[in-house]
């Protein structure tokens, strides 16, 4: 099952890093609306005034996603860290007074982080044997420590 999974995770990553850098020249330009909505969330979350660091923060945690995600031997730290960014997105879109459909476009920024995040669950899917032995070889060095 694994050959035929992995060969696939080609174009969910793809498709992962096409759409968080295809968001960014919004959030790296300034652009009104991505100004808007970090503007949003960020007052939401009592963080007056730290838009821009918000929105970079966001910006730079995509960009290293992105990349992460087209390299094979990365890809699976990509897929995490796309995955917990679009947690955050989705999470954001449906608590905060963002809302599902923030731009009246019929949701699409919120139907496009709803896609991206079943696209890193499906790659984390596909290295599950991966991400378990990383997970125990963290646990047990935490383990170790104590």
């Amino acid at each position: 099952m694994d050959r035929i999974l992995k060969p696939l995770t080609w174009l969910a990553a793809l498709y992962i890093a096409y759409v968080l850098l295809w968001y960014e020249q919004y959030k790296l330009t300034g652009n009104e609306g991505s100004v808007w909505l970090f503007t949003v969330l960020s007052d939401w979350l009592y963080l007056d005034g730290h838009e821009k660091a918000f929105r970079l923060t966001v910006a730079s945690g995509e960009i290293l996603a992105s990349v992460l995600v087209l390299i094979p031997y990365t890809r699976m730290y990509g897929a995490g860290l796309a995955l917990g960014i679009m947690s955050g997105a989705i999470f954001f879109h449906v608590f905060s007074p963002l809302g599902i459909d923030p731009y009246h476009d019929g949701g699409a920024l919120f139907t496009r982080a709803c896609m991206t995040w079943l696209s890193a669950a499906f790659i984390l899917f596909a290295y599950r044997a991966e991400v378990l032995a990383l997970l125990r070889r963290c646990t047990g060095r935490v383990a170790m420590a104590a």
